[in-house]
């Protein structure tokens, strides 16, 4: 003796061929909206030409800091770790250059 309705495992009817077609019709809708399948996402940064994207922590009363400060300069935090991050790279590659520049040599006046 069956109690309720009886349970045949199916929960929709089979879908017939018009909605087969109609289905591929969104499919290749959706893949031309969806981005290029190489790209990749911001965990390589190769989507953002090339960029490197990382995660800063910093402690608590730095992060207010930046936050105070980035408003007082009318810009974001963001912008300001960039640019601070840019000029100290530009700074260690100058710092760097001197360091491999040969020191002139002393010239021999006088002597032979």
């Amino acid at each position: 003796m069956a109690f309720g309705r009886i349970k045949n495992g199916r929960h929709r009817p089979p879908a017939d061929e018009a909605a087969v077609q109609q289905d591929t019709e969104l499919e290749s809708y959706l893949a031309a909206l969806a981005p290029e399948s190489d790209l990749e996402t911001t965990a390589t940064g190769s989507r953002f030409g090339g960029a490197g994207v990382y995660q800063l922590r910093l402690p608590i009363n730095a992060n207010e800091q930046l936050h105070s400060l980035a408003e007082e300069l009318e810009t974001s935090p963001r912008e300001l770790l960039q640019d601070w991050l840019l000029q100290r790279l530009a700074w260690e590659a100058r710092q760097q250059e001197q360091r491999w520049i040969p020191a002139p040599q002393a010239t021999l006046q006088g002597s032979l």
